[in-house]
């Protein structure tokens, strides 16, 4: 299931969205950078983008698993 092109981008897309969602972290991160006043536009582009990997890693799954049915 790894071999999957969709499958990885899936996932890794996810977690790595799912570790942007957890907000704190990255405003604590964003504003030791230097970089805190691009807070305001992390909600609006992460929790789209997590619900778009999520949907191309389910996706994938699911065409896998009917490949090997």
């Amino acid at each position: 299931m790894l071999k999957d092109r969709g499958f990885r981008i899936g996932l890794i897309g996810s977690v790595v969205a799912a570790i942007c969602c957890f907000t704190p972290l990255l405003v604590i991160t964003l504003t030791s950078l230097g970089l805190g006043a691009y807070t305001i536009w992390i909600d609006p582009i992460v929790v789209p983008a997590l619900i778009v990997f999520g949907g191309i890693l389910v996706a994938s799954a699911i065409r896998v698993a009917q490949a090997r049915a």
